[in-house]
């Protein structure tokens, strides 16, 4: 039985007087009434005709025209659709429809916490919609209210009865009622294997405009192995600073992960692209004049790799794929114009010349230049034109330690090239880092990371033993470490329970002991710019040594920061300056600390999919927590029982302060390493967060119809 309670309270009661459904409302107004009205809204109304409380804000896995999807964190509504656990049992399923936490231009299907299925990029303020045999069009209109930025669903008038639904097993059907007197589908998705996200790898696409669905890779890209779905890879590398083009890719799905810049034209959304060396793809479209978001175009950036991505007959969008310039492969049946003996001449005499100057050059190459080398190291360098105490080693002394760079040899890999485990001088295991052409790291960061590594001694810093050039190969020889990198045990469902509590405390205290080494006890300031978990080495008894100093820049007297136009990271570890302006300085490096703290902490990736899907980041899910008193939340669950609160709480709050976005807020490493060691000192009080300040001042701006412009500086990811 549903009644209204003298409380009015809406109640449902069972036979046994229990109560399994309830809505309190705790107030005392005699006079409620419950009504359906014509939209199928249910609605309790106070005496006035106020709304009290409506289905339309609980939807469960069904909406009818007029339903809202909000995406702001001030809606006090059901943001989200939910589908039931099974086709009879209506308990919580495991699929969800929401709008994308990182942009309010997409809806996205989600399995748990990870994507299932990414419809089409929206436009602004009619976006998507349908036809079926001319009896139905539905669209979802974007608008704006108190609780923030929404979609809402919509039919047109003379249109049947309709509904979408979420049914249990992850399709989003678009239902409508027929002569028959019964639902209809009329729209579903998926509606192919093309629709399930990340069908085909990175950089690949799937074809949907043929019989069947196919991956295919994009153009200026090859197969990365044997099964395409595993994504593709680039024929020729981009290389900052040197020339590249775009081609134009027409009638496709866009792909995920963008970047939203508002109101930029076409050319500017081209220069944009361009000007950012690591900008891959870029699409622009123009939009209505009266969108809810007052946005006269839609410029898309693509920074990284191009994930869920398809062609299908009928979408509109072009993708504009950044490509390396070179020249153009044509099939062109070459006529043979030379006689056999002119070729042969010709052939015999390069074969000569050829292996005249092989003998030469080998000649050369079996001293590669080392005493130069050497000298070229150690001249007039930023440490003081010191001698390097330094050893070189033979590319065929490597290549016979790593079984000529054998794949059993091989212990980790990155954008950067491949680490090999071998044996040099007797049976001291060594770790030989070979950088990759493709790398991005010319000559001058390798010096700059030769002279740094071996200049600078700690025990938290990793040890170089010496080096190799052999013509175009660059290679690096490291003390080996067992443990390998701290994101093998951090981010790995089995090896992250190594890691109890104390050993991750050690480990954060390690790290900050290293940062404040480079930054005030050695001789110069240097600032590492790529610390994150992969640049952090563990040895066999768990002890802390960063690593990678390719990108890491040198201070000399009082200079305390500088500025650059080629910004090199990891995006999430970059601060906010750092990113948006290219200014750096030794807060860039606390920052970073603060994000590896707080994935220490909780065992989530900056950029985690298992976040909860409303946050954009672990630093925003972070403060929120903490500014909610929830910050226990954040610790990992293999050490929760277990671990010192206290001590981890205090960690957290470090964190946070670290990353906050004014350099000028964060500390010092020498402050964070006193906090962390010092659990009695006090500790200020974290700023809140540009994500939730950015929030509450568009939630103002919207109902003045303002404009938010966002501002894209040269970058350069690895």
């Amino acid at each position: 039985m549903l009644a209204i309670t003298n409380s009015s309270d809406l109640v449902l009661s069972d036979s046994q007087g229990g109560s399994p459904w309830a809505v309190k409302n705790n107030i005392s107004s005699m006079g409620v009434v419950a009504v359906l009205l014509d939209t199928g809204n249910f609605v309790l109304q106070s005496p006035n005709g106020t709304s009290i409380w409506q289905s339309f804000d609980h939807p469960t896995d069904t909406i009818l025209p007029g339903t809202r999807i909000y995406l702001s964190q001030k809606a006090r509504v059901v943001r989200r659709l939910i589908a039931w656990k099974g086709p009879t049992d209506p308990s919580t399923g495991d699929f969800s429809l929401g709008l994308d936490p990182n942009s309010n231009l997409q809806l996205v299907i989600w399995h748990r916490t990870m994507p299932y299925l990414r419809l089409n990029i929206l436009d602004d303020a009619s976006v998507g919609g349908g036809i079926y045999k001319n009896t139905i069009f539905y669209e979802a209109i974007a608008g704006t209210s108190r609780d923030g930025f929404y979609y809402e669903f919509s039919v047109s008038d003379g249109s049947p009865y309709a509904r979408l639904m979420l049914d249990h097993m992850g399709a989003l059907r678009t239902l409508s009622w027929n002569n028959h007197s019964s639902w209809t589908t009329v729209f579903e998705h998926p509606a192919s294997s093309c629709d399930l996200y990340g069908s085909c790898g990175p950089f690949s696409y799937c074809d949907n405009t043929g019989a069947a669905a196919t991956c295919r890779c994009l153009d200026g890209f090859e197969s990365a192995g044997l099964n395409i779905s595993r994504g593709c890879r680039r024929t020729k590398q981009l290389e900052c600073g040197k020339q590249s083009h775009f081609v134009t890719l027409p009638k496709m799905k866009l792909p995920d992960k963008f970047l939203h810049v508002l109101n930029r034209s076409f050319h500017e959304c081209t220069t944009e692209c361009s000007n950012n060396c690591s900008c891959t793809a870029y699409a622009c479209t123009n939009l209505s004049s009266n969108g809810a978001m007052a946005d006269q175009s839609r410029c898309l950036l693509w920074t990284g790799e191009l994930v869920d991505t398809g062609k299908y007959s009928n979408y509109d969008d072009n993708l504009h794929l950044r490509l390396a310039n070179s020249p153009v492969r044509k099939n062109i049946k070459l006529v043979k114009i030379v006689l056999p003996t002119m070729a042969c001449v010709l052939i015999l005499a390069c074969l000569l010349v050829g292996i005249f100057k092989y003998r030469a050059s080998k000649r050369k190459k079996r001293n590669i230049n080392n005493g130069s080398m050497l000298g070229y190291l150690s001249s007039s360098n930023e440490i003081g034109g010191e001698h390097l105490d330094f050893s070189f080693v033979s590319f065929e002394d490597i290549a016979t330690a790593t079984d000529n760079f054998s794949e059993s040899k091989q212990i980790g890999s990155g954008g950067f090239g491949k680490v090999y485990k071998g044996i040099l001088q007797g049976d001291n295991d060594v770790a030989i880092k070979r950088l990759s052409k493709g790398s991005g790291q010319g000559i001058e960061e390798f010096r700059n990371e030769i002279i740094l590594i071996a200049k600078l001694q700690h025990k938290n810093l990793v040890r170089l033993l010496g080096c190799c050039i052999f013509g175009d190969e660059r290679l690096l020889i490291y003390e080996y470490l067992p443990n390998k990198s701290l994101d093998a045990f951090l981010f790995d469902d089995r090896r992250q329970y190594v890691l109890d509590w104390p050993t991750r405390f050690q480990i954060i205290k390690g790290v900050a002991r290293g940062l404040l080494y480079l930054h005030q006890d050695s001789r110069l300031t240097v600032i590492h710019r790529d610390l994150k978990p992969s640049n952090i080495l563990l040895d066999s008894e768990m002890t802390p040594k960063i690593s990678d100093f390719g990108m890491a820049r040198i201070f000399g007297g009082n200079k305390q920061e500088a500025k650059t136009t080629r910004v090199v990271g990891t995006y999430g570890y970059m601060s906010p300056e750092y990113v948006m302006g290219g200014a750096f300085s030794v807060k860039s490096d606390t920052y970073s600390f603060g994000v590896l703290l707080l994935e220490i902490v909780s065992g989530l990736k900056i950029t985690s999919q298992q976040l909860v899907v409303n946050f954009v980041s672990l630093t925003t899910y972070a403060w929120r927590l903490w500014e909610d008193g929830k910050a226990t939340e954040l610790v990992h669950s293999s050490f929760a029982e277990s671990c010192s609160l206290h001590e981890v709480l205090r960690c957290i709050q470090v964190g946070l302060l670290c990353v906050q976005d004014r350099p000028d807020d964060r500390p010092l490493m020498s402050s964070v390493t006193f906090m962390l060691e010092n659990d009695s000192a006090l500790l200020p009080t974290p700023k809140q967060h540009a994500y939730f300040a950015l929030q509450n001042f568009e939630a103002e701006e919207s109902r003045e119809n303002s404009v938010n412009t966002v501002s894209i500086t040269t970058l350069e990811g690895r």
